[in-house]
């Protein structure tokens, strides 16, 4: 008895391509994918960042960026605590827009935190 031999791709025509999931599938590694290369795709270590939060292989990873693949639950959730350009990618394609809101909101009263803290340095300087 021989073993088959392990082929790299999926075969054509599977199960993923009937009724459109496949395309899906490929927007889905797209906007992923943009949304990680918006983040971290200036800094040369991005890949290993990336693995880091998410526990996966560096080969996966690299997939990430490229597009050809988007990542599976637990790496989507994980990239999605650390990164939030990923989590707003999630939420316009989950067609719920308006909670990137909140994730601007919180973005705001931070900046709004450091300026009140850098003008009360300030004038604690001048007194």
């Amino acid at each position: 008895m021989s073993f088959p031999k392990k082929g790299k791709m999926f075969p054509p025509g599977s199960v993923t391509e009937q009724n459109g999931r496949r395309v899906e599938s490929q927007i889905f590694a797209a906007n992923v994918a943009s949304a990680l290369n918006e983040a971290l795709g200036q800094t040369t270590a991005h890949v290993k960042i990336v693995a880091s939060w998410t526990g996966a292989n560096e080969r996966t990873v690299k997939n990430w960026f490229a597009g050809n693949y988007g990542p599976s639950g637990d790496h989507l959730v994980n990239l999605m605590k650390h990164c939030d350009p990923v989590f707003g990618a999630v939420l316009t394609m989950a067609g719920r827009p308006e909670l990137l809101l909140a994730l601007e909101l919180n973005d705001i009263k931070g900046r709004v935190n450091e300026l009140t803290t850098l003008l009360r340095r300030r004038k604690a300087s001048d007194l």
